[in-house]
């Protein structure tokens, strides 16, 4: 296997709504600032590839036309996945390993307040029995957290306290869309969105993109001091079907987590793609993170939740904390799909 890092990691400002720029308008920052971190330009790059979803923009093969934000002509390498920019990631890092190239841009991006984002996801689900009910985000959410809440595990004040702490933690997140600090008691004493969850435990709908350089070997020691080493990365997938699975656990995450070889070594930071804050609290135990490690100290998804490209943000922010010495080895977690159906886990360490 070849040694592949991470050597740059650029993100927007996570926002309620992007009105004043199209897609390919608000990804352009977000490249252009990873690749100048590094002191590259797309000629440098020998593999592109991108993550976002055309039913956000409502235009099939809407992702074509961001490619100008790299520039496509002279023709690149480049392709595409219809998820979230941590498999975009992946992607990279399975070409990289095959020898043929040594750089690897990813991206990904979304718009996501033209449309009704709860009702849009639906088209995730089993188009059979399932999506003909048109069930929204939050609704299936609500019925896992009613689930995990029966079992006996957590509370509501639990939940509380994910969903406040992360916001406290957003403080420090210039690129955070919600961030206060208030305490859990607060949190409980709103009135219920979708019970059990409260607005508070939900992440905000939000527009932004993020964009990260790969390298391979002596080329990412050669543009960065301190790259973050990808040590391990697996994907594992759920049953479409709701009933099929215990929704107060994530065997995939599990799965995933002891194959990417999480518990081969301490773990000082975790960021954790839990779009509402119970889900935290499943994914920790899945990942089987201790109550030392430092979770989410970027403030999560619920701080800030870009679609298809939250995944990648927790990459990023991962690396960014081994790249600047305040990390030795890090856990990064994407999950895309209804009630934690797809889950993804990268561990990233520094140089030993």
């Amino acid at each position: 296997m070849r040694d592949i890092a991470i050597i740059s990691f650029a993100q927007t400002p996570a926002q309620r709504a992007v009105k004043e720029q199209n897609e390919v308008e608000m990804l352009m920052p977000a490249i252009h600032g990873a690749l100048g971190q590094v002191d590259m330009t797309i000629d440098d790059i020998g593999f592109t590839c991108s993550g976002s979803t055309d039913y956000l923009a409502g235009v099939g093969f809407s992702f074509v036309s961001t490619l100008d934000g790299v520039g496509p002509w002279p023709p690149i390498q480049e392709s595409h996945v219809e998820m979230d920019g941590a498999w975009a990631l992946y992607e990279a890092w399975v070409k990289l390993q095959l020898g043929e190239l040594d750089t690897a841009l990813v991206y990904s991006y979304a718009k996501s307040s033209p449309g009704d984002l709860p009702m849009v996801l639906t088209r995730q689900l089993d188009p059979i029995t399932v999506a003909p009910l048109w069930p929204d985000t939050v609704s299936l959410a609500a019925l896992q957290a009613r689930a995990l809440l029966d079992s006996g595990r957590y509370t509501e004040e639990h939940f509380a306290e994910v969903a406040a702490r992360s916001r406290k933690s957003a403080l420090d997140n210039p690129n955070a869309q919600l961030a206060w600090d208030r305490p859990a008691s607060d949190v409980l004493a709103e009135e219920y969105h979708v019970a059990p969850l409260r607005k508070s435990d939900c992440a905000p709908i939000t527009d932004g993109a993020a964009c990260i350089i790969l390298a391979a070997g002596d080329v990412a020691r050669s543009k960065v001091e301190r790259p973050a080493w990808i040590r391990g990365i697996d994907h594992r997938v759920e049953p479409i079907h709701l009933g099929l699975r215990d929704l107060t656990v994530s065997e995939s995450t599990r799965i995933a987590a002891e194959k990417a070889g999480v518990a081969d070594g301490a773990v000082d930071v975790a960021e954790i793609h839990a779009p509402f804050s119970h889900q935290e609290l499943i994914l920790r135990d899945a990942i089987g993170l201790g109550e030392d490690v430092d979770v989410n100290p970027s403030g999560g998804a619920l701080s800030g939740n870009p679609m298809m490209t939250a995944g990648l943000i927790r990459v990023g922010e991962v690396a960014n904390r081994i790249s600047n010495g305040t990390a030795n080895r890090g856990v990064a977690h994407a999950t895309s799909g209804p009630c934690l159906q797809q889950n993804l886990v990268t561990v990233l360490e520094g140089e030993n």
